[in-house]
């Protein structure tokens, strides 16, 4: 497959071979979340953003499997060290309780694992004054982890703070925190404690112009929940604030640096713990490094994954326990490609300049987008390649993301009416401009 030039060529979707597959895949899988009836030929040519499904069909894939794979197929950045990689069993190693390198002096590793994984991102964090992490095997138990060492390192305090339309993960703990859908939680046990204040959705708004709910008379509701006299929680009872610097399952709702700022205040006025979760904004997909980095916070915990291949709770020395088992994991630390895999991504975003690239191709896919004027879009938003089109009602993103399929362009939705867009991190203006194409003609078409 030739990446400069390939485009999709799409016949029956789902075609014979695929249903076939997913027929014998759900004889033992539980129910999940499923998008499409789409299988990837592993054997297949596939890379960047196009891949072949086992009919043949060709498809540019704007899912990165939910940011989770941020460089697409088989990209050459990763894939090129990859290939020189001795495999030897075993791959996964008991990561807490025993140690790995590949037989060089630390931090020289021309494969480099956990060890190596953990000092970039204590790199990549410097700036918030961050040197410890943890890993673990997703973003769940990232936020579980982060949860856990605010609730230590406070000394008991009860309470967490998460915001209306908030999503941290599936796990019970993870779950107490999502605001965003009732299925998530519904009828399952809950952390007790957890209060809720809304979350920004006007990326312009100030205190003063505000109607999402979040300032009211001058005012925060957050500041007001915390206030000595006023408020219903004791800011010495509060263990952590957790929020995601764009809310991702919520609707790639990106707030207002007002909104930020106000977090900021308060959380240092009342010395709260600060906990980003950066499971989908993180590792370059904005732009940045860290979503945390458009917005005036800083953060005292960062939790990252999808993108890192691996779970990560990163944070500095003295908000971890100090003592030994208080966090502890089997499989984390220890998945040796995984780390690997990250570390590789953590390097390539530096030395390819994909923080630049994700800003421009971003800034031409909104263009490209509000220039066609599609009917039924009511706003294109996002940051660097962590991009959204809204649409006027949920039948018509419905109605879109299947037409896109048809046309072999694979998307993803969010929130209640919105199309995210999340392109590998070094797409190019030619695939951007092919991937906009496909997305116009599928709006076009339901329109």
């Amino acid at each position: 497959m030739d990446r400069d030039s390939v485009e999709p060529q799409v016949g029956e979707l789902p075609g014979k071979r695929a249903r076939e597959w997913v027929e014998y895949h759900h004889r033992s899988a539980a129910p999940s979340t499923y998008v499409y009836d789409f299988v990837l030929d592993r054997s297949a040519p596939a890379e960047g953003p196009f891949c072949t499904d086992v009919d043949g069909n060709v498809l540019m894939d704007f899912t990165s499997h939910v940011a989770a794979a941020p460089l697409g197929y088989n990209n050459p950045k990763i894939m090129d060290t990859l290939a020189e990689f001795d495999l030897g069993d075993p791959l996964k190693i008991a990561g807490q309780d025993f140690y790995v390198s590949d037989g060089s002096e630390p931090g020289e590793e021309a494969f480099p694992g956990p060890a190596g994984l953990m000092d970039r991102l204590t790199e990549a964090t410097s700036h918030y004054g961050m040197d410890t992490v943890f890993l673990s095997n997703s973003g769940a138990e990232a936020v579980e982890n982060a949860i856990k060492i605010c609730y230590d390192h406070s000394g008991g305090a009860k309470y967490g703070i998460a915001f209306e339309g908030a999503f941290h993960g599936r796990t019970l703990g993870a779950l107490s925190l999502n605001r965003s859908k009732a299925v998530h939680r519904r009828g399952f046990p809950e952390i007790a404690g957890i209060e809720t204040v809304p979350f920004c959705d006007d990326r312009s708004c100030t205190a003063g112009t505000c109607d999402c709910g979040f300032f009211d008379g001058g005012t925060s509701r957050l500041r007001e929940k915390l206030h000595p006299k006023r408020g219903n929680v004791d800011p010495e009872d509060v263990s952590y604030l957790i929020v995601e610097p764009i809310q991702g399952e919520g609707g790639y709702r990106i707030p207002s640096d007002s909104f930020a700022a106000e977090i900021a205040d308060v959380v240092e006025e009342y010395d709260i713990t600060l906990v980003a979760d950066e499971i989908q904004t993180g590792v370059g997909r904005t732009g940045k490094m860290w979503g945390s980095d458009h917005f005036p916070i800083e953060p005292d915990v960062i939790t990252a994954a999808k993108a890192l291949r691996v779970g990560a709770t990163i944070s500095r020395e003295e908000i971890f326990p100090s003592e030994t088992g208080r966090l502890s994991s089997t499989w984390g630390a220890g998945d040796v490609i995984a780390s690997l895999q990250g570390a590789l991504t953590l390097d390539a975003i530096e030395e390819h300049d994909l923080l630049d690239n994700a800003v421009v191709r971003g800034e031409q896919f909104k263009e490209t987008v509000r220039d066609a004027a599609p009917a039924g879009v009511v706003d294109v938003r996002g940051k660097g390649l962590l991009l959204a089109v809204e649409f006027d009602t949920n039948e018509r993103r419905d109605d879109v993301q299947d037409a896109a399929f048809e046309r072999g362009l694979l998307t993803l939705a969010c929130g209640y009416k919105v199309l995210r867009i999340l392109p590998p991190l070094d797409v190019t203006e030619r695939e951007i401009s092919i991937g906009c194409e496909l997305l116009v003609d599928a709006i076009a078409d339901v329109a």
